[in-house]
């Protein structure tokens, strides 16, 4: 294992559906024996289905990882890509010791430094100052060598002005900035990243990027980086995993990866029905029953032109009455990139509760706004005050929009296509001559 830096050995981790715990006395008397007694394995960790979300479980338990076997070199960037529920988090936080598999081993050299959610590891009542001094002592690393490195990670934050206030005054957006700096400057062997740099600006993700790059290539550093982003993966990533159901699904060249991978999307369909809503996406509160793309006459559709409104309906329940929730969709392009997001406002910041049932929400994307493609929706809901996602549900819904200047109208003199990831129609005025 001399220059490999992680090795992950036969790894599985099961987990139970509903109630933590083995929830019955039964249960509870029949893993003791076997387990404690009579020193045999636990009975349990041969039940479980495969971790698909799209299906009713036929068990009680689920298998979120199963016999995952990976090599990470030393200085290597891995990408880790796949629809929810993959297994890529799980992954991560069975290496970044937040959890424990259920089977298999995972041998690593060195310090590891995890950027998994945002505020993880953080303390919310410390200032920003105390929650640097910690996560580096965390670490192992000596008060002179986190002031060493103080100034330079308040930098690459900004956040100099809010060092000494406490964390939790901070937004989600300066959460991110500054764990990821500690994280990327106390100077770990192996860095692990989720997806939590969605949150940040397009400018702060292209210096977490560049500080990756200079990580792994100028340091000697591991890193493994899980995204939705795949012009960030593969930007930044050598070699990538595609996750499926809790398995390595394929491994190889991160841009033939992406290929790969995009081309899977393909599969999301332009109308989705749960009808089981243990399975359905969602929250334990609210659950999603429906979700369509239609045209003005009410019509699913396969397809829409440039030209065309498109409109995304939600159908969604609420289990039990909850306190006042919005929601909002957000939409991707093939790359992954973050095309735009939109919140539902009409009733903003309503202080009144939710009662139970079924409700139907509809939102309308304007002709001529986006390009030929292909794109993928996602639907969540939050609360503000403080600002707090209860869901964020990816790859629900595929968009293919077709370009009209592409169709048998397109003028003869422009076989180009039309540049810009948007398309605006913008409001041009005459044009007027100043000269006398």
């Amino acid at each position: 294992m001399s220059d490999i830096a992680i090795k992950f050995e036969n790894i599985s981790k099961q987990y139970r559906l509903g109630k933590i715990g083995t929830g019955t006395l039964s249960h509870d008397l029949k893993r003791w024996w076997t387990v404690s007694v009579r020193h045999q394995e636990d009975p349990y960790l041969k039940i479980g289905a495969v971790n698909d979300r799209s299906m009713k479980a036929d068990s009680e338990y689920v298998w979120a990882l199963r016999d995952i076997n990976l090599e990470v070199k030393q200085g290597e960037v891995l990408g880790i890509i796949g629809k929810n529920g993959a297994g890529k988090s799980t992954l991560l936080k069975l290496l970044s010791r937040v959890t424990t598999p259920t089977e298999g081993r995972i041998l690593a050299k060195g310090r590891i430094a995890s950027l998994l959610e945002v505020g993880t590891g953080f303390h919310p009542e410390m200032t920003g100052r105390e929650n640097i001094y910690m996560n580096g002592s965390i670490m192992g690393m000596t008060k002179a060598e986190i002031t060493r490195k103080f100034d330079e990670i308040v930098d690459f934050a900004g956040v100099a002005k809010y060092i000494d206030t406490p964390v939790k005054r901070y937004s989600s957006g300066m959460t991110v900035r500054l764990g990821f700096a500690i994280a990327a400057h106390l100077e770990p062997e192996i860095l692990v990243v989720d997806e939590v740099l969605a949150v940040g600006d397009a400018e702060f993700q292209k210096k977490a990027v560049g500080k990756m790059q200079d990580v792994s290539k100028t340091h000697g550093r591991t890193v493994l980086f899980v995204s939705h982003n795949m012009s960030a993966v593969g930007d930044l990533c050598e070699n990538a995993i595609i996750m499926h159901n809790g398995v390595v699904n394929r491994m190889g060249n991160a841009r033939e990866m992406i290929s790969a991978y995009l081309q899977s999307t393909r599969d999301i369909p332009v109308s989705r029905t749960w009808h089981q809503i243990e399975s359905a996406p969602g929250s334990a509160d609210i659950k999603i029953r429906k979700i369509r793309s239609t045209n003005r006459d009410e019509d699913i559709i396969q397809y829409s032109f440039t030209t065309s409104d498109i409109g995304i309906e939600i159908e969604y329940e609420v289990l039990h009455d909850i306190p006042f929730f919005t929601h909002g969709i957000n939409l991707y392009n093939s790359s992954g990139i973050h095309i735009f997001s939109s919140h539902d406002t009409n009733n903003y910041h309503k202080d009144r509760t939710i009662q139970r049932g079924i409700y139907l929400t509809k939102v309308w994307i304007p002709a001529n706004l986006l390009q030929e493609g292909d794109y993928l929706l996602s639907f969540a809901a939050m609360r503000y005050n403080p600002f707090t996602v209860l869901f964020h549900e990816k790859d629900l819904l595929r968009l293919q929009v077709l370009d009209t200047m592409n169709q048998s109208a397109r003028p003869e003199d422009y076989k180009l296509e039309f540049p810009g990831i948007i398309r605006p129609k913008l409001i041009w005025e005459e044009l007027v001559s100043l000269s006398f």
